[in-house]
């Protein structure tokens, strides 16, 4: 029996009311994006204040601060080599109000014990920013100048090398073990809750040997108080001219360089995800961030979203295999 004039003319109502309603909420949705951030957005550095996560993070969120309109907080969240920080922002609501200071770490971390509480995978890249190189150093009163004389003196030396480490799975630690797996050599660990805490007992000749952050370790070798044997980097350093590149000194296989970058809880809208990459590479091509970035000598490295989520998966590869060879675990 086909249906009554009043019943179509309900069912046309409804479908109307249904289409109005489907393109009222479509029209929120699109007005939400575009008009974020409409609040401060949050950024984590799951490592200490003043170090060099801190330092490169707050180079790019000042600027997209002032080009963005909205504050953005660097919260510096450390503890237990970055995983608070990284675990907190992981477990963040995937608004684009919330965003990580992605280090080397952010892979590295769940793969070194499944005690970690949140996966590479957990986060979708935003975009790289920069690869600051590290000095390869010694405290002042260890008798070498190269880093084959440092590898001699460690294989000949009665007691075991000692080693600053500022956190398991950080690019610093792994970085020494991938020198160290090259060069065949077991070293006695010191640890330390980051890179600050740990170069004044290198600079006091406590500890013999460490990977340091180059802006970090500039002052002190400049005035004496550390030895620069190598940096890790593919060409000297305008500020350090002396010391060699590390294939100069003859372990170009253990050349690396940390990145950094931001990213976002996964399940963020993409089009929050494009635009902060968009703005973070224009950041980069300022005279004002990249002078910034350049004084602590980092390599600025613009990568898009897609490519910075490409690198974290290359690199969890990568360390991977270091970690295995160097049967490297969190204690």
């Amino acid at each position: 029996m086909a249906p009554t004039p009043d019943i179509t003319h309900r069912r046309g109502l409804i479908r109307a009311a249904l289409a109005v309603s489907a393109l009222t909420l479509a029209h929120r949705n699109s007005n939400a994006q575009e008009t974020w951030p409409a609040r401060p957005v949050r950024v984590i550095v799951p490592f200490p204040a003043g170090g060099v996560v801190d330092l490169v993070t707050r180079a790019v969120t000042d600027r997209l601060a002032a080009t963005l309109k909205q504050p953005f907080i660097v919260e510096a969240r450390p503890g237990a080599n970055g995983n608070i920080g990284t675990e907190a922002a992981a477990r963040s609501a995937p608004d684009g109000y919330t965003l990580l200071a992605a280090t080397p770490a952010t892979v590295t971390q769940p793969l070194l014990s499944g005690a970690v509480k949140y996966k590479a995978t957990d986060f979708v890249g935003v975009g790289s920013i920069g690869a600051p190189p590290n000095l390869f150093v010694v405290a002042p009163n260890v008798p070498v100048k190269t880093l084959a004389e440092l590898v001699a003196f460690a294989r000949s030396g009665a007691n075991t090398l000692s080693v600053t480490n500022p956190g398991v799975g950080t690019s610093n630690h792994l970085g020494q073990e991938l020198f160290f797996s090259l060069a065949g050599l077991q070293t006695l660990n010191v640890r330390y809750p980051g890179q600050p805490q740990m170069i004044p007992d290198l600079a006091a000749g406590l500890v013999q040997f460490g990977l340091v952050t180059a802006a970090l370790a500039l002052p002190h070798v400049r005035e004496g108080r550390l030895r620069a044997l190598a940096i890790g980097a593919p060409k000297r350093w305008s500020e350090l001219p002396q010391v060699p590149t590390l294939a100069e000194a003859g372990f170009g296989q253990a050349m690396f360089l940390p990145w950094y970058g931001l990213a976002a809880p996964v399940g963020t809208p993409r089009a929050i995800v494009t635009r902060l990459s968009d703005e973070i590479q224009s950041a980069l091509a300022t005279p004002e961030v990249s002078g910034r970035l350049e004084k602590m000598g980092a390599y600025i490295t613009p990568g898009s979203a897609d490519a910075f989520d490409a690198l974290m998966r290359s690199e969890s590869s990568r360390w991977a295999q270091v970690i295995r060879q160097r049967n490297i675990r969190e204690s």
